[in-house]
């Protein structure tokens, strides 16, 4: 890449939300170091009990291990800049380290896709097939698969990359969004910017939509078999323990491709109101999946009860003691 692609801008500057005054920087940090703060405790409790609990070393776990790593990862490549950008004033980033933001942005949501592939393949596999579920579904099975998924994943950010690192960027340095994103750097590159987004587009289409047409399939697969089933109580048992999945799903999925899309076929938003959007579907997934997981999984909440109640008992025996 020659000097003169980019001889004006050596850095960029994060804005993150234009709109917002001042005034309302503390605030606006406090609130995304506590989206942090909530992200990381919660998905680290997770790790905790998958490390501490044997009995969750099993395939559907190990499939949501994956996905914790990821969300931990992906929360910590984006929040970090963007609090330090309204806390302490300091939104600027290197002209390269803003594109390997850019490809860790894209690198995890890629293998989020993914792991949510592979999610409903366990759960697609254990209601339409459930006695071959054992022997097609093992541990080793989703080790390979998510390794898979980890690797594969790596292809697409690395292409959006290569082709956005050589543009001429020479006038505006300022990011309209809270990380570097393919959209909001080429946005600012000197050139016709077409035969770059919509490459990107394809390829961002193709790591959403692939997993996405496998998921629908399966889901409706699911809900058939649940039809046949005669008693209502086991349908809705059945039912129930997909119904974690389904809204991790949706909350990944649909806000997505509703941006993607919009974009692309000229829906006009606010710059502000699209940040929003797009920091409601990155961050909040994140920091809500810990709570579906120990509220809609049975054997996570087991092993948090379990924990807790470990926890509690030393407390009551003192009382008890004092008491006495």
């Amino acid at each position: 890449m020659s000097a003169g692609n980019h001889s004006f801008v050596t850095e960029f500057v994060i804005v993150g939300f234009p709109g917002l005054q001042p005034e309302f920087y503390g605030l606006a940090s406090t609130v995304l170091f506590l989206v942090y703060f909530c992200t990381a405790v919660g998905n680290v409790v997770i790790l905790v009990l998958f490390a501490t609990d044997r009995d969750l070393h099993k395939p559907m776990y190990f499939v949501i291990l994956h996905l914790v790593v990821s969300d931990i990862l992906f929360s910590t490549t984006t929040l970090p800049k963007i609090i330090a950008r309204y806390w302490f004033q300091a939104g600027a980033i290197s002209f390269t380290g803003c594109f390997v933001q850019m490809y860790l942005v894209h690198y995890f949501g890629t293998v989020n896709s993914y792991i949510l592939f592979i999610m409903a393949l366990d759960r697609y596999v254990s209601i339409c097939f459930p006695l071959r579920y054992p022997m097609i579904i093992k541990n080793s099975t989703i080790h390979i698969l998510s390794t898979t998924a980890w690797i594969v994943a790596k292809a697409c950010p690395l292409m959006m990359v290569i082709r956005a690192y050589p543009l001429p960027y020479c006038d505006s340095n300022k990011i309209m969004q809270c990380y570097c994103d393919h959209i909001a750097i080429t946005t600012l590159a000197c050139t016709d910017r077409a035969t770059y987004s919509f490459p990107a587009f394809i390829f961002a289409m193709l790591a959403l939509l692939g997993p996405l047409a496998f998921i629908i399939f399966s889901y409706c697969s699911i809900i058939v078999a649940v039809l046949k089933i005669a008693s209502t109580q086991g349908r809705l048992k059945t039912l129930s323990t997909c119904s974690g999945q389904l809204i991790i799903i949706a909350l990944y999925y649909l806000p997505r491709c509703f941006i993607y899309l919009s974009s692309n076929i000229g829906i006009k938003f606010s710059t502000d109101l699209r940040i929003v959007i797009i920091m409601l579907y990155s961050l909040l997934p994140p920091m809500i999946n810990p709570l579906i997981y120990c509220f809609k999984t049975k054997h996570i909440k087991k092993s948090l009860m379990k924990r807790f109640n470990k926890s509690t008992a030393p407390q009551k025996d003192n009382v008890f003691a004092v008491s006495q």
